[in-house]
């Protein structure tokens, strides 16, 4: 199918699809011409604009649910003062219609259905296929561009347009001389760029009218909610009946250990993943000592190493008496799984202290700490919580432009 401009002569062609042209828009020269009214054609209506050159172009063809279209027309539409959206209108051989509209980088892909509502009154809600829609605006908007080959005339007037949304669903009513109902879902720009084998794309700016939001918060909040039971029945079967064991229990003298590795006799670990609490004394008076505890797997002789400082100092100064450190100190060689295990400890006391002889390390093998239980569960409540609020604030974006925003603080 192909019309040659009787205005500047330009040929536009869209092969493989034909229909009766009632109206066309050259891309050229801008004017719209009646193929209805005076059968040679006549000049209707000049739809020069200075709005950005259109993604797509009419003959462009593009796979879409597993069929060809080729794009037959392109309308932009306008609701004044500024707002601006084009519509591609995609005709397969069979002659089945589809309407891919573009707002600022975000894509609807919608086809018209036969099903009517009464709007005069603006109804707040609209179900069609069993999805509950809410009102999103309704606008008065006009045509200021068109190209392509059109099977209608074009209204040369203002057409009232009601819209209604579920994200990523629309549905759009459309009243001038007659009513057109179109049912729509969001589609990404990737999609449109693929099907349409085409290298640039308007820059996607804001929330689309019916862009999904990236997370389905209910989902992840159910799958949340599963992974928190399994984590709690796992704990529960786990660590049933588990009762903490001394492994280890050494008086060690710093004159036949200071500074020298003392190996501990092994010791064997079952059951599941725990730590390894290692607890220290020594009587350091303003003074210090220290301990460097290895934990070596007699099979696989991994090596785990930790160390610890053990620091009092005490005085009176200014009236008062002061202190700071502690005798005792304690600390965890985390997730210490089955086996079977020696230590190797290594003491250090300051060599100015003449009066501090002994050291003791006690080792033992723990139940492990609710909080391997609860910090998971808590991580996945605050992403739960920080993905819900963002989510408020996704739609509080697409409602702002609306007169029905739920989100209205009037």
């Amino acid at each position: 199918m192909q019309i040659k401009c009787i205005k500047c002569g330009t040929v536009t062609e869209a092969a493989g699809v034909d229909f009766e042209v009632v109206n066309f828009g050259c891309p050229n020269c801008k004017k719209v011409t009646s193929y209805e009214k005076v059968p040679e054609g006549a000049i209707v209506d000049d739809l020069s604009n200075n709005r950005p050159a259109p993604a797509l172009s009419v003959g462009q063809k593009g796979m879409l649910k597993g069929k060809e279209y080729t794009v037959t027309a392109i309308i932009v539409k306008k609701v004044d003062p500024i707002y601006f959206w084009t519509e591609y209108i995609l005709t397969s051989a069979d002659n089945e219609w589809l309407y891919l509209s573009e707002t600022e980088g975000h894509w609807i892909l919608l086809h018209e259905v036969e099903d009517r509502y009464d709007v005069e009154d603006y109804p707040q809600t609209l179900v069609y296929d069993d999805i509950h829609m809410n009102i999103y605006d309704h606008s008065n908007t006009r045509i200021i561009s068109a190209q392509g080959f059109f099977s209608y005339e074009l209204p040369n007037g203002r057409v009232k347009m009601i819209e209604y949304i579920n994200p990523p669903y629309i549905f759009s009513i459309e009243i001038d001389r007659n009513e057109a109902s179109f049912f729509g879902e969001h589609i990404s720009k990737g999609d449109v760029k693929k099907a349409f084998n085409v290298k640039s794309m308007p820059y996607k700016a804001g929330v689309g009218i019916v862009q999904p939001y990236l997370i389905n918060i209910r989902k992840m909040a159910i799958t949340f909610c599963c992974v928190a039971v399994l984590i709690l029945v796992s704990h529960l079967i786990i660590y049933s009946g588990r009762q903490s064991t001394t492994v280890v229990k050494e008086a060690l003298s710093f004159s036949e250990s200071d500074g020298k590795d003392f190996v501990t006799k092994p010791f064997t670990l079952e059951g599941g993943s725990a730590p390894l609490t290692i607890s220290v004394h020594s009587d350091v008076n303003n003074s210090w000592a220290s301990v460097q505890v290895a934990l070596i797997n007699e099979k696989t002789s991994d090596e785990v190493y930790a160390n610890k400082d053990i620091e009092y100092y005490h005085g009176y100064e200014s009236g008062e008496h002061w202190s700071e450190g502690d005798t005792n100190e304690n600390f965890n060689i985390c997730g210490v799984s089955a086996g079977t295990y020696h230590l190797v400890i290594t003491p250090q006391k300051a060599p100015e202290d003449a009066n501090n002889n002994f050291i003791s390390v006690e080792a033992e093998w723990n139940k492990p700490s609710v909080w391997n239980m609860v910090i998971p569960i808590i991580i996945m409540l605050v992403v739960t919580v920080v993905c819900y609020y963002l989510g408020v604030y996704f739609e509080q974006r697409r409602w702002a432009d609306s007169s029905y925003s739920p989100y209205s603080s009037t």
